[in-house]
């Protein structure tokens, strides 16, 4: 037993002192004292010939030494002891590469390829050491070979990664898309290295030879997959209309689950196409059986209808209310019908009562919060701020670390903005700004900088306090006299921060109101103010937008969005500048 314990104490006595000397001679490697490492690496290999690690490190030494003979000795003893081994061609081949003998090199890595034929055993392996010396041709070459002789090794996602390294992204993406014909679990292996590559530009090269590579695929070997990436690849581009019509054949195909037309359904939504939103959620309710998920599907509908001004929308509110009833199923659509009746209708009492009826309905404490949070913005409405910070404040005491809570403390910091208490707004916003949900975070962003960029210094009137309250009454739909606000900060604070952002607000009010050569004039005096400003393509592309979908002057909307695309190619506005700008000029996207 004794002497068991010595063998066990020794072997990992032993494997510990190889570890650390492994480590100090990479460190010696990584530092370029070359000498040093070759000797550790020289022991070590000595002392485990088949370790292919300390080999390579060792042939890289001596390479970098200039002792090129070195390695021929070692790599021509490991042939002569083992001549099935074929993999050390590729490091002779390397070697006489680096003495700039070409036609040696070419020789040895023939050897080994031609080896691959007669013997697979080595084929992945030998890919490999050619793929580490950057011989991509020859690594794709050995994965072929290797891939034809067993029909059980698959290296088309290692060849796919070489394709996509040496710039060749149509046979990248075959090879991916051979890896799902395969086998589907590869599916999302496969979606994640694509997504490398695409954009939300339907013109960026990687996106149209995806789609070209997917369409074959199609026409050659029709799955249902081919049509799943398709939809993928329509909704990275923005293309809801075209996801949408895939999804419905797929559906059409297969009718089980309507998970994805929902999550279509919502992301058009989000990215305000309301078309296509609504196509997806009226296909939802013709065929889905469960009322849950017709009463989700037609929130979204009366959403679409709120956000488009249906005149009918009211009378869509009380429809659903007369088929599902009011109660603890139809909370969401009861909070939005509070808030159209509030913001749309001016009707704020009446939406009161309806979310205290609510309220009644539900024991959840999430729906709690959610109805109070909306009860909250009736009060900032009404002017009644201190209830609202109250209701806000429960809300974060109930759910803390939610995300509901986290919305709640935007709210307490966007109430107490409008009422001219900064201090206590940045100092919410601050926590805010790490927030785990990004548009909550964004949005906390945004209201801090206002707020520290525009502070007033030493006392002196900086306009943030007519800024803030312009700011709530365009919350509270009175924009004619939020626009008045803001003729004071445009009047009385010339040449301060704030004004170009006075200028810019005023615009997209005077646009709500219809009063577009004044905003026009808004957009134009900040772009003359601060031509290197942080609104500056905001501004251009107000522009574009204002021409282009409420003047009907698609010549001046192109001239904007050209701006854009080139003189503001890192714009958060330039996918759709460009987009918009070939839809005008006619082009075929």
């Amino acid at each position: 037993m004794k002497k068991l314990f010595l063998l066990i104490f020794l072997t990992i006595t032993g494997i510990s002192f190889s570890q650390n000397d492994y480590f100090l001679a990479e460190d010696y490697y990584r530092e370029g004292e070359y000498e040093k490492a070759t000797q550790i690496f020289k022991n070590l290999y000595a002392k485990n010939p088949f370790n292919t690690t300390y080999l390579t490190r060792l042939i890289s030494c001596y390479q970098e030494t200039d002792k090129f003979n070195e390695v021929e000795k070692i790599v021509k003893d490991a042939l002569d002891k083992n001549p099935d081994q074929t993999f050390f061609y590729v490091y002779l081949g390397y070697n006489y590469q680096k003495q700039q003998l070409p036609e040696l090199a070419q020789k040895n890595y023939t050897k080994a390829l031609n080896s691959i034929d007669k013997n697979s055993y080595y084929g992945g392996f030998i890919g490999r050491i050619f793929k580490d010396y950057n011989l991509l041709d020859n690594a794709i070459l050995a994965y072929e070979k290797t891939m034809a002789k067993n029909d059980k090794a698959d290296y088309s996602f290692r060849i796919g990664q070489i394709y996509g390294e040496k710039g060749d992204l149509k046979k990248m993406f075959e090879s991916y898309l051979n890896l799902v014909d395969k086998n589907i679990e590869n599916y999302n292996l496969v979606k994640r290295f694509t997504s490398r590559y695409i954009t939300d530009d339907t013109e960026n090269e990687a996106n149209i030879l995806f789609r070209k590579a997917l369409l074959r695929k199609s026409a050659s070997n029709p799955k249902d997959v081919w049509n799943v990436l398709l939809s993928w690849l329509f909704i990275q581009q923005k293309d809801y209309n075209k996801a949408f019509i895939q999804e419905k054949a797929l559906y059409k195909r297969n009718p089980t689950n309507l998970n994805t037309i929902f999550d279509l359904g919502e992301i058009a939504f989000e990215n305000k196409d309301y078309n296509t939103s609504k196509e997806a959620f009226t296909f939802i309710l013709k065929e889905e059986t469960l009322q849950t998920e017709k009463i989700e599907a037609s929130l979204f509908l009366v959403k679409i209808a709120v956000a488009t001004n249906n005149p009918e929308t009211e009378k869509l509110f009380l429809s659903l209310f007369n088929q599902f009833g009011k109660n603890t199923s139809t909370i969401n659509i009861q909070v939005e019908y509070a808030d159209f009746l509030t913001f749309k209708k001016g009707n704020p009492t009446e939406a009161k009562s309806v979310l205290e009826e609510a309220l009644n309905f539900t024991n959840s404490k999430f729906d709690k919060a959610r109805i109070k949070l909306k009860l909250g913005d009736i009060l900032v409405f009404t002017g009644k701020y201190n209830k609202a910070l109250i209701y806000f404040s429960q809300i974060q005491t109930q759910l803390k670390n939610h995300e509901l809570a986290q919305q709640a403390r935007f709210k307490v910091a966007q109430t107490s903005y409008f009422k001219g208490d900064f201090t206590w707004a940045k100092a919410q916003l601050k926590i805010l700004k790490g927030s785990t949900t990004q548009l909550i975070a964004n949005d906390a962003l945004e209201l801090y900088l206002t707020i520290t960029d525009n502070e007033p210094v030493d006392s002196i009137p900086s306009g943030l306090i007519q800024y803030s309250k312009a700011a709530l009454l365009a919350f509270q739909n009175k924009t004619q006299q939020a626009v008045d606000t803001l003729n004071i900060i445009n009047q009385n604070f010339k040449g301060q921060p704030i004004e170009d952002e006075a200028l810019f607000e005023q615009a997209k009010l005077f646009i709500k109101l219809n009063q577009y050569d004044a905003a026009i004039s808004n957009l134009e005096k900040v772009i003359l103010l601060k031509p290197d400003g942080i609104l500056i393509d905001d501004a251009y592309f107000e522009l574009a937008e204002l021409y282009n979908n409420h003047l009907n002057n698609p010549e001046k909307a192109s001239e904007y969005y050209q701006k854009i695309i080139f003189d503001y190619s890192s714009s958060i506005f330039l996918v759709d500048a460009r987009k918009k700008y070939r839809k005008i000029r006619g082009d075929t996207i």
